[in-house]
């Protein structure tokens, strides 16, 4: 990788806010070279709507590799179906959407791109024109060929990694087993190593049940599934603390203690994060062999095209992502 890291921004549903959110990350500096990948007509429409005066070009990935400079963006061209106007869907515009990133994880794969960093996309349009698909992380996931992937949140310094992610909660204690436990957490070991730089992660991990079972008053999973888990686990070199009962371990000391949490499910940890980090929340997808961030909201159709985003996630998304190609390129 060259010295100067490469980073796509997928625009995502072009009638949602990714196009204004990226277009206006274009105006700021950046240590790295920003690449946008979609539709040039529609991001030109979309600065003129918004007043901005970003200059695009055609991306050259035969170019070397140049700091990026505010008020510029080259572009991986590809072409929308059809013209889009902004906060009205369009199935016909959903195969775009799905080859952007299809091309961006190609180019991640490939050492085009040091990283990938997603702007949201609408997935019930992308199912209504007939494509399965159920989310970033899984397409990411299939086309890396990666068997298990984490999703973790970040925002400044507090980092929550999911055992399980998008089940309903009367599924989750079956989920809950020894394997899954053992290769998330291993993945997110791994990944706070060589992504983030982090020598020896200290991983706080919580307990399924209140109280983390009450040792066994409450709910037997802590007792049966996860301590002999994390016994096994601490075995082999992890450092885990816990199990954590859930609505005490937010707390200053343990934090300070820890370089992540690791939630049993989706709606334990991530309200505390999102409350935290409101508006500047960043998602990142451990486990595959490229560097992927996205920001932490939807589409906002809403709001596309008014001027009225707040960009701060996608902010923080570059700035995560260029974070850790610096980590890469140095490890």
């Amino acid at each position: 990788m060259a010295t100067i890291p490469r980073i796509a921004i997928t625009c995502g549903e072009p009638a949602g806010i990714g196009p204004d959110v990226t277009l206006a990350a274009a105006g700021k500096p950046w240590a790295a070279q920003l690449v946008a990948i979609g539709d040039p007509g529609l991001l030109q429409q979309r600065a003129t709507l918004l007043g901005l005066d970003v200059t695009l070009s055609t991306f050259d990935p035969s170019a070397p590799s140049t700091a990026h400079r505010p008020g510029t963006l080259p572009v991986l061209p590809i072409g929308l179906a059809e013209p889009c106007t902004a906060g009205r869907l369009s199935a016909a515009n959903a195969p775009y959407v799905v080859e952007t990133l299809e091309r961006a994880v190609d180019a991640c794969l490939d050492g085009t791109f040091a990283a990938m960093v997603t702007a949201p996309v609408q997935k019930s349009i992308i199912n209504d024109a007939g494509i399965p698909f159920s989310g970033h992380t899984e397409l990411l996931a299939e086309r890396t060929a990666t068997p298990r992937v984490v999703m973790m949140l970040v925002a400044d310094t507090l980092r929550v990694a999911l055992a399980t992610t998008h089940l309903p909660l009367r599924e989750v204690p079956d989920a809950i087993t020894g394997d899954l436990l053992a290769q998330t957490l291993h993945i997110l070991h791994r990944d706070l190593q060589r992504k983030f730089a982090i020598p020896q992660p200290r991983i706080a991990v919580l307990g399924l049940n209140p109280h983390a079972g009450e040792s066994g008053h409450l709910g037997r999973e802590e007792l049966d599934v996860i301590i002999p888990a994390l016994k096994q686990l601490r075995a082999q070199g992890l450092q885990l603390s816990g199990p954590h009962p859930a609505d005490t371990a937010f707390n200053p000391k343990l934090l300070d203690a820890s370089d992540a949490v690791f939630a049993m499910f989706h709606d334990q940890g991530l309200p505390v994060l999102k409350y935290a980090g409101f508006g500047n929340a960043v998602n990142i997808t451990l486990g595959l062999p490229i560097i992927r961030t996205s920001v932490d909201h939807g589409t906002a159709l809403d709001l596309a095209g008014s001027g009225r985003a707040d960009m701060g996630s996608m902010l923080a998304a570059l700035e995560l992502a260029v974070r850790l190609a610096h980590n890469a390129a140095a490890s």
